[in-house]
């Protein structure tokens, strides 16, 4: 239930920021794949596609969304804490938890793998869920980040749109390469590889680009895989 003029949305003790741009402007933040991400999508989701047959099941996306790549990628199961998005995954397939990814919603040693893709940078506390992430991976799982980081260009070109109001980027902060390794330090995780898309200009991507190993500032996308620390 939610008072008039409140702030928060309540689901169970789940508490959502009703005015949250994910929440308000879901639609919106999912017809972006239909339209002008559509290949910027497809380029990020073959980049994914190297690393699945080597990531442990079950598979976990935290930050789940519209359920876009969880779709794309098997994912059979997420945490999201817009309704509203949460809503477009479940219509997708996928089993959504309504919770903040620091919440305790699973039990221990769940799944094999767990995804955040475009989630760090959204993020108050990254090192609380990535923390919490790492109580419900198995002994052996793998933690698997999709980034732009601080160094690309594409970073920068989102940094603009933050300085202009953009509702989604006015709220990110955007990690460089070694910050997120050592985040990744941190909360119990030793980096494995890095797989690096997405080299045309923000403004200018015509073509189909297949990924490279290893990590370079000039690429808009990067993927980090970490296994657990055992």
């Amino acid at each position: 239930m939610r008072a008039a003029g409140a702030k928060n949305i309540y689901i169970g003790n789940i508490v959502i920021n009703r005015d949250s741009p994910f929440e308000v402007l879901a639609e919106k933040y999912d017809a972006w794949f239909d339209q002008e991400g559509s290949l910027i999508f497809d380029i990020e989701v073959r980049a994914f596609q190297e690393i699945l047959p080597s990531l442990p099941e079950p598979w976990v996306e935290i930050g789940v969304g519209s359920g876009r790549f969880a779709k794309a990628l098997g994912i059979e199961t997420g945490i999201e804490p817009s309704r509203n998005l949460g809503r477009m995954a479940e219509a997708r397939g996928i089993r959504v938890k309504a919770a903040r990814g620091e919440e305790s919603v699973f039990p221990r040693a769940s799944f094999g793998t767990a995804f955040l893709i475009v989630t760090l940078c959204f993020l108050g506390d990254p090192a609380a869920v990535l923390s919490r992430t790492a109580d419900i991976l198995q002994p052996a799982g793998k933690m698997v980040l999709g980034l732009i980081v601080e160094e690309s260009p594409w970073a920068r070109f989102y940094l603009k749109k933050k300085e202009q109001g953009h509702p989604f980027y006015s709220i990110a902060r955007f990690f460089a390469c070694e910050e997120v390794l050592g985040l990744l330090d941190q909360t119990g995780f030793e980096h494995e590889m890095t797989i690096s898309t997405l080299f045309q200009s923000p403004d200018q991507v015509e073509r189909m680009e297949l990924p490279q190993e290893g990590f370079s500032p000039q690429a808009g996308f990067t993927i980090m895989v970490a296994g657990k620390r055992i």
